[in-house]
């Protein structure tokens, strides 16, 4: 949820941070400078946090990410300019990088083998609930903004986010660490170690064909894919909508966009026990570089935004669901959280360098272009094709048990 109301919020809390006069070109180049330290935090937080959640518990460190996202979040509505509200994007991220490498880790380890992806599916479909909620706050904000009865709708979305530190207290009551992790303390195994993720040839060459599979995904998503809403602002800017009823119809894209990404993680899961990993995967990086690439260049109507948003988010986060479930099969309980966090998250340390690409690309390249966002949009989507090169690479792991 978090994430997504950062996508609603980003260009009315950059317009509004940049003072009165500042031009569409410079509100896109510094919302590229805002995810991008946003993704910095994210793969910073997913490491460190990766590798805690091998050594001191699955549980314990989940209440620590939640803690960490769900505060900075709400000091976010505290921002006077863009470089403090990136700062606390920053200290945000630390916390929402490290909640998927340990609750990926959690789930793999407490089911058996043949519930495991499916269980997996689910987990990550449910994060478009979660971004369909975010979306349905967006739009009722934006109402309210519109109607006068509050002021800057995209400070109390950052408010809304604060709420799930309250999940902490259910965690800490009700969840306990899965028995694969118990037993390798009382083994006295080392874990979370990154030298050893680096010095076994096998959990190596694991290593690296993950990272490249999410460096794909995670640069097409937020390199492209996020910034449909910013896709719809061009076409919203041609109206004469006010600035509350162009919030409501970002909430409405934001919403079909995740409404898709349900349908698209919870097919893929079925796709991966029907044909394995590596061509579901293979099928996935095209459909997302096709599709992405399609709805850049003509979306340009209100009718588009109902079906080539949704297709758009189907394809796209689909991979996502193939992450939860795959990258955990790759590594042993001693480093499945680390070698997870490895492959999710330090990709994403060049893929950060995605938001802000498509920025310039919109500002500076392409600026003389009639519509900039649509060249940026459609050259980005080469970015699927390192994707789709490293699955001939990757380890076919459907109906195999985790490796211990």
């Amino acid at each position: 949820m978090d994430q997504q109301l950062f996508t609603l919020a980003r260009r009315p809390a950059i317009t509004e941070l940049l003072g009165p006069g500042a031009t569409s070109s410079a509100i896109a180049e510094y919302s590229g400078y805002a995810t991008m330290v946003f993704m910095i935090g994210w793969a910073s937080g997913g490491v460190f946090f990766g590798i805690l959640g091998d050594r001191i518990g699955r549980v314990r460190t989940m209440i620590f990410t939640i803690l960490c996202y769900s505060l900075f979040t709400g000091i976010s509505v505290l921002s006077t300019g863009v470089w403090d509200f990136a700062v606390y994007r920053f200290l945000t991220g630390l916390g929402v990088g490290g909640q998927f490498a340990v609750g990926v880790a959690l789930v793999a380890e407490s089911l058996p083998d043949k519930a495991r992806p499916y269980a997996l599916g689910w987990l990550q479909a449910s994060s478009a609930w979660g971004n369909m909620l975010a979306a349905l706050v967006g739009m009722s904000l934006g109402a309210l903004e519109e109607s006068g009865v509050i002021g800057a709708a995209w400070r109390l979305m950052f408010v809304v986010g604060a709420v799930p530190a309250f999940l902490c207290l259910f965690i800490m009551r009700r969840l306990e660490e899965p028995a694969r992790w118990r037993e390798a303390r009382r083994e006295g195994v080392k874990r979370g170690s990154i030298a050893e993720l680096f010095s076994t040839p096998r959990w190596r060459h694991n290593a690296i064909v993950g990272m490249l599979l999410a460096f794909a995904g995670v640069v097409g998503l937020w390199g492209i894919g996020f910034f449909s809403v910013d896709l719809l602002r061009v076409v919203l800017d041609q109206t004469n909508l006010s600035a509350g009823r162009k919030t409501f119809w970002t909430g409405v894209t934001s919403l079909l966009q995740n409404l898709g990404a349900f349908v698209g993680i919870y097919a893929f899961t079925h796709l991966t026990a029907r044909v394995g990993r590596r061509k579901a995967f293979a099928m996935a990086f095209l459909a997302a570089m096709g599709m992405t690439a399609y709805t850049f260049w003509n979306l340009d109507s209100f009718d588009d935004i109902f079906w080539m948003i949704p297709l758009m988010g189907a394809c796209q986060l689909a991979l996502f669901g193939g992450y939860a479930i795959y990258l955990p099969e790759l590594f042993p309980t001693r480093l499945r959280s680390t070698g997870t966090s490895f492959c999710y998250n330090v990709g994403r340390f060049v893929a950060a360098l995605g938001p802000l690409a498509l920025g310039l690309l919109t500002s500076r390249v392409f600026v003389h272009q009639a519509y900039p966002m649509r060249y940026a949009g459609v050259t980005m989507c080469l970015v699927f094709l390192i994707g789709l090169a490293t699955v001939p690479f990757a380890p076919e792991t459907r109906d195999k048990p985790l490796p211990e």
